[in-house]
């Protein structure tokens, strides 16, 4: 009764807290990080964050790859990224696109733009998943969240563009999550670990 309870509580919020109706009915999108976090949990994932933050500053050609828990992903964009106090942008006023491995139900972070020498600027920030949900929002914040959750496909890819008038200025991403169902293989194992400690433990 009281897991009905929280479910109706959640639901309202993620109703509420939902910024956009989504291209696809099978895609939530959230601007809050507390509810994507407690939804995606509720849901059955596991949470991983890419901080950047282990990235020596400086450029790198694309493709970029990274592993994040069980999530390999790589980052592409003309003319290369670069990376500076564990923020992850583009070398060039261009897209960002990030594919995504195996495994991803759910996506999020801090989205926003900023200018040659890494100021945050206020610019509309368009990100755009691999089925075509999309979100807009005019970001002028390093703090600004959105996230997707998937209740359908999985997410492979989501493209970052950021546009000012009158002025070039550079997507960038700190803190990526990436919310993950483990397999059911996985959760078999789990389960099976935990009933043959069980029985060591009252031999």
């Amino acid at each position: 009764m009281k897991s009905m309870r929280n479910f109706a509580v959640l639901s309202s919020i993620v109703l509420g807290a939902s910024a956009v109706s989504s291209a696809s009915a099978a895609i939530i999108t959230f601007t809050q990080q507390n509810v994507w976090e407690g939804y995606s949990v509720f849901a059955g994932s596991t949470i991983f964050t890419e901080t950047f933050n282990g990235i020596a500053d400086g450029f790198y050609a694309s493709p970029y790859s990274g592993t994040t828990g069980p999530v390999n992903w790589t980052a592409d964009a003309v003319g290369g990224i670069f990376v500076q106090a564990g923020l992850f942008s583009t070398n060039n006023p261009t897209t960002l696109t990030f594919n995504f491995g195996a495994g991803v139900d759910g996506v999020a972070g801090n989205f926003f733009a900023t200018d040659i020498n890494f100021n945050v600027v206020p610019a509309f920030v368009y990100l755009t998943l691999n089925d075509g949900t999309s979100y807009i929002g005019y970001i002028n914040s390093q703090t600004a969240y959105t996230g997707f959750y998937s209740t359908g496909a999985l997410i492979t890819g989501l493209q970052i563009q950021a546009t000012q008038p009158g002025g070039s200025v550079y997507p960038t991403v700190d803190n990526m999550q990436f919310a993950t169902i483990p397999a059911p293989g996985a959760i078999a194992l789990a389960g099976l670990a935990v009933a043959v400690g069980g029985r060591r433990r009252r031999r």
